[in-house]
């Protein structure tokens, strides 16, 4: 058949399983779906077919590997590294769980939630709090980005510091395999030692190891009262000396910690126009930090007092406010999260994700600016990140006066090998939470010992031999093509 006739035939067929109202094929409908959150890029897809229930994505799917037809799952479509998005063969399906967006079930009393992949951050969110518990993931793009794309990127956000990321807060899983099969674990069990996990397979595999089509979450109880204070710290190993400090009089009180550069805060602050610094004076580096406890508000706000005023006598801390209502608050963690979106309509951001043991923070970033700096001394230093848990987005931005994209064509490259190369030296990642992707890919290899990338390869044939299922994400190509190591 030609390519027309191949797309019609595609396209009724999974008409057939889904409606002709939960498919997509004509170019207009298809381009957000081929396109990802940052415009960076782009691909092609003969479909795009939205299920509504777990059964028509195991249609779908199946009659795709009949057929040897590629597929890439979709959440949000926020992925900042390609991962969702199709190649530009115009071979594949998307299968986009936007329609599969029902909070099943609430359980107060196991503390668990059971909901559709298709449910977005904000949705879970707050389904859980109209029961008044919390569902603790929280990252800025919560109102589009969805629960099975959090899952399969194994996302963090600003809250892993206490209460862990996606893996840590998932106790089942509902996923079609990529021969139409079905996995069910739908377990709200915290023990259940009757062989492996199968459920962390699928947790931050981005879509190559099938689609996660449900989820079983933890949940938390509310916190009874939330302290927030913006503070400016002379350097990033003050910042990592006062979260030492704040963790000894606080514990697991400390809920985020967050680094925070002056340009990142110089550039949200431009793109936001109306918002002012919380602090008087401009400072070379801040801190968000919240702490939150089931106790009463007072308690809380005696504990943070304590950590800043220990913080003055040190020298860690040069200037702070506390938030003292509601609304402060929400504008400390607005700033925070703004600063992603402020480089997307800035243009020429270079995304570095990264992580190192929180002991080796200062020194990563005092080595990191140093030498990207050296390339070229009017990059701006949008540095920010959960230091917490020791993830650092590293984000060199475009000279004023430089255009984004011939930036990025110079820089983009060399910068990223770099700081992953600085990364990889302290003993770190060069994903934290953002995962691989297309970006990352190729990358890999220079990171990975050759048994993880067999045994990475090895579990991929045993689920996905025609390899269907988001192909080209995730698992560098040349390793493929290579024989396997005795493991």
């Amino acid at each position: 058949m030609n390519a027309v006739e191949t797309q019609t035939a595609v396209l009724e067929a999974l008409s057939d399983i889904v409606g002709s109202a939960g498919c997509l094929a004509n170019e207009a409908d298809v381009e957000p779906f081929v396109t990802d959150y940052r415009g960076a890029y782009r691909g092609k897809a003969q479909v795009v077919v939205m299920p509504t229930t777990t059964a028509q994505v195991s249609q779908v799917v199946a009659w795709c590997h009949a057929h040897g037809i590629p597929m890439v799952p979709q959440g949000g479509n926020t992925s900042l590294m390609g991962g969702a998005v199709p190649d530009d063969s115009a071979t594949a399906v998307v299968i986009s769980l936007r329609k599969m967006n029902r909070v099943l079930a609430v359980d107060t009393i196991n503390d668990t939630m059971t909901v559709q992949a298709g449910v977005t951050l904000s949705a879970a969110r707050t389904a859980a709090e109209n029961r008044k518990r919390l569902f603790p993931l929280r990252i800025g793009s919560e109102g589009t980005c969805q629960i099975g794309g959090n899952l399969s990127t194994n996302a963090g956000g600003t809250a892993v510091l206490r209460y862990g990321s996606m893996r840590d807060l998932v106790l089942g899983l509902e996923v079609v395999l990529p021969d139409g099969r079905i996995l069910s674990s739908l377990k709200g069990l915290r023990k259940d030692n009757t062989g492996y996990d199968l459920k962390q397979l699928f947790v931050g595999a981005e879509g190559t190891l099938g689609i996660i089509t449900g989820a079983v979450l933890k949940l938390m109880p509310q916190p009874r009262s939330t302290v927030t204070a913006f503070v400016a710290v002379p350097c990033p190993a003050s910042a990592v000396k006062l979260l030492s400090e704040a963790r000894m009089l606080s514990g697991e009180a400390v809920t985020a910690f967050e680094l925070i550069s002056a340009p990142a805060l110089d550039l949200v602050l431009n793109h936001l126009g109306s918002v002012q610094s919380p602090l008087q004076g401009r400072y070379d580096w801040m801190v968000l930090i919240e702490l939150t406890a089931g106790t009463e508000e007072e308690h809380l706000n005696n504990s943070m007092m304590e950590l800043l005023e220990r913080g003055l006598e040190h020298g860690w801390v040069v200037d702070g406010a506390v938030a003292a209502s509601l609304a402060d608050g929400q504008l400390f963690w607005r700033i925070r999260e703004e600063i992603s979106d402020a480089q997307r309509y800035a243009g020429g951001s270079i995304k570095c994700d990264i992580s190192v043991p929180i002991s080796r923070i200062a020194q990563f970033i005092e080595k990191a600016s140093a030498e990207v700096q050296s390339l070229e001394p009017a990059m701006r230093m949008v540095v920010y990140g959960h230091i917490g848990d020791g993830n650092v987005h590293f984000n060199p931005l475009r000279p004023v006066d430089q255009d984004a994209r011939e930036f990025l064509a110079r820089w983009s490259k060399p910068v990223s090998d770099l700081v992953d190369d600085l990364a990889h030296a302290e003993n770190g990642s060069i994903s934290a939470e953002h995962g691989i992707g297309v970006a990352k890919r190729d990358s890999l290899e220079g990171y990975k010992a050759p048994v993880e990338l067999d045994l990475m390869w090895q579990i991929k044939r045993a689920l996905d031999p025609r390899n269907l299922m988001n192909p080209g994400k995730l698992l560098p190509l040349n390793h493929r093509k290579r024989p396997l190591m005795a493991v």
